[in-house]
């Protein structure tokens, strides 16, 4: 059985990502841990390149996990299936003082649930609450079975829990409040000064996606929209993201674009793009609170497979799928989904954003609070609250253990 550990013993924590974000917070969190703990922690688990960094040695590449949608969790099924049985009986055979799930519900509960059953007395911790608040409620409830606590990353999500009856709920922020200073002090003028960009002329920032299905979806609607804004006298500068493996579809996808855009690389250009941009035309996910921190007016559109549509119709409860809409509170930027992603109704909202308008000034006004709203108590680093709260369940202080 596990001990309640003191506070000379090592520290023993087991912590699971199962794709790139959740090793992105994991290498943050193993930082915290590591600044309050030092030599006396030992760490387990599942990670990728950004928990390596930090000195985390995982148990297999992560590369074996992280894959995306159900089809493809369905064809690596087999291998999935035996990295779960794996990572739970390395994780019990480590006898824990706290296990950390990050992200990745289809790969890390199934494990929590595993590692609940045979051990009850580790207390487990979950990094990113599921999205219960948009589909499948029922799952809150749920997870209080095999989770003690949910380390949220949205300010809405401990009401939802309390709501839904799930697991105790902290918010201990996003990590892009993290970089609230960096979004105001980075200068975009760099970047409009090497493309040449025209001040006279108005900027769109274009994002259809980071993934293929994304942009095979939106890209064209994107590009008719644009075309439409340009048959009633407005020519804007288009400015488009791109990562380096998307690049050969969207250049296929530009082919009938009417306004040639400027694609840009790096993380920097891209949030200097944004800085630029009068509005932005996006997919919806966490580029609407990028955008959002920068400024940036929008438009947000949702295309999935239209097989799966009308079964994700029944199934999504939220009011809006756009994140800065849920921050909010309120649907203050348009988004369309489905057969409603169409060029006239991307045209129509997009172009009063692109002057001074009632719409852009509502949209401004919004944007202004949404930074306040991500702030955590005590202005403290997501990473760090997360660790505090990791720790208190290894020190014994929080609640422990499921159902016996």
């Amino acid at each position: 059985m596990s001990e309640t550990v003191s506070l000379r013993d090592e520290v023993r924590l087991v912590l699971i990502a199962g794709e790139h974000s959740g090793d992105a917070l994991g290498g943050k969190l193993v930082s915290a841990l590591k600044a309050r703990l030092g030599d006396r922690l030992r760490l387990a688990g599942v990670g990728g390149e950004a928990m390596a960094a930090e000195g985390f040695v995982s148990d297999f590449p992560i590369e074996d996990v992280a894959v995306m949608g159900p089809l493809s969790i369905l064809r690596h099924l087999p291998r999935i299936l035996q990295r779960v049985y794996a990572t739970v009986d390395r994780a019990i055979a480590f006898d824990p003082h706290a296990v950390v799930i990050i992200d990745s519900p289809e790969f890390t509960h199934p494990i929590a649930k595993r590692i609940r059953k045979h051990r009850p007395d580790i207390p487990i911790v979950d990094y990113v609450s599921p999205s219960v608040w948009a589909w499948r409620p029922g799952r809150a409830a749920k997870m209080r079975a095999y989770v003690d606590h949910v380390l949220a990353l949205l300010p809405f999500e401990p009401a939802a829990h309390a709501r839904l009856g799930g697991p105790p709920c902290t918010y201990v922020g996003h990590a892009l409040s993290e970089r609230l200073q960096w979004f105001r002090d980075l200068d975009p003028a760099p970047l409009a000064d090497a493309l040449h960009l025209d001040p006279a002329r108005p900027v769109v920032v274009a994002l259809p996606g980071s993934r293929a299905s994304e942009v095979g979806r939106l890209i064209e609607p994107f590009g008719a929209a644009l075309r439409l804004i340009e048959a009633q006298g407005v020519e804007p500068q288009v400015l488009m993201p791109c990562v380096p493996h998307m690049r050969p579809l969207i250049d296929a996808g530009l082919k009938s674009w009417p306004l040639q855009p400027h694609l840009v690389e790096g993380d920097d250009d891209k949030f200097r793009a944004f800085k630029l941009a009068d509005a932005a035309l996006a997919a919806s996910g966490t580029v609407t609170l990028e955008l959002a921190l920068s400024g940036t007016p929008m438009v947000v559109a949702y295309r999935v497979d239209p097989v799966a549509a009308p079964f994700l119709r029944r199934l999504i409860k939220a009011p809006t799928v756009v994140l800065a809409n849920l921050v909010l509170g309120e649907n203050v930027f348009p988004e369309f989904h489905q057969e409603t992603v169409t060029p006239e109704n991307l045209a129509r909202t997009l172009l009063p954003l692109l002057s001074d308008t009632d719409e852009r000034r509502r949209q401004q006004a919004a944007l202004k609070r949404i930074p306040g709203l991500l702030r955590t108590d005590g202005g403290r680093a997501p990473s760090e609250a997360a660790a505090d709260v990791v720790l208190d369940y290894a020190f014994g202080k929080g609640r422990r253990g499921g159902p016996m």
